[in-house]
């Protein structure tokens, strides 16, 4: 009985744990969906259901070449990264490369940089070199910091791979191109997709690498949001973070889709 009681109690923890923590988590998110359909200026309170946040939304030009900005840097910068993700933990996998480790641990640094000290230095660099900085300064620092997620997310995928299989396949004669294109990308596809979306997630994310080299002329998403929430203006904010977060969620459903369809087919 003591058993039971103390089994029961652990469970209730878990689940209060649990609850708490959704609720820290999304009861914002929330708030945020709920009130970009209220019909304030000011948000201190209900006024009333509206959509016209949405419609002022869609004619707003800088809103939507910060979006065409964002999309661009994030597409540019993932297909990048991805590929150098490829070649690098295709690399770090092969024995015979003396620097494995060395390569191992820069790959690391980043992560455990912080945002803004990544964000200074290239900054720093973009000056020292005198580049002007916009979109090529933004692209560069995206693929930067988004190719140590895409080198970790491949190379683990790359640890439980099956060697075997590409043994098999020299034995019968198959020639390196064929046995990478026919074996070990089809089995590295997962990967790949999950790399692919973590970083152009974090693209779309990204503020303070972004701020430092960015220069003017030249907004994210990121960028522009945060500076019209500085001069007040919260409520097409809102409606535009609603959107984001509508966006997250249809590329998180769409990419799972993928990968079951692809595991299945494997």
């Amino acid at each position: 009985m003591k058993q039971l009681s103390a089994s029961r109690f652990y469970k209730g923890m878990n689940l209060t744990a649990f609850t708490l923590v959704m609720i820290f988590l999304y009861i914002p998110i929330l708030i945020l969906v709920i009130f970009s359909f209220n019909d304030a200026k000011i948000i201190t309170g209900w006024k009333g259901f509206t959509l016209k946040y949405y419609v002022q939304l869609w004619g707003n030009q800088s809103i939507k070449e910060a979006f065409r900005n964002t999309m661009l840097i994030a597409g540019l910068s993932t297909l990048v990264s991805t590929v150098l993700g490829v070649l690098t933990a295709l690399g770090l996998q092969n024995k015979k490369f003396s620097g494995r480790k060395l390569v191992s641990a820069l790959i690391y640094v980043p992560l455990v940089m912080p945002d803004i000290l990544m964000g200074v230095s290239l900054a720093l660099l973009f000056n020292f070199t005198r580049v002007n900085t916009g979109m090529f300064t933004v692209l560069i620092a995206h693929i930067t910091f988004c190719i140590s997620y895409t080198v970790i997310v491949i190379n683990s995928r790359l640890e439980g791979f099956d060697y075997s299989l590409v043994e098999a396949a020299m034995d019968l004669g198959a020639k390196p191109a064929v046995i990478f294109w026919k074996i070990k990308f089809p089995l590295m596809l997962p990967g790949i997709i999950a790399a692919a979306l973590l970083a152009f997630t974090l693209s779309i994310d990204d503020f303070i690498i972004t701020f430092f080299t960015s220069g003017r002329g030249f907004d994210t998403l990121p960028i522009y949001v945060e500076g019209t929430i500085r001069r007040g203006t919260i409520t097409t904010i809102n409606s535009l973070s609603t959107l984001m977060i509508a966006f997250t969620l249809f590329l998180v459903v769409i990419t799972k889709r993928v990968r079951k369809a692809m595991i299945s087919a494997l």
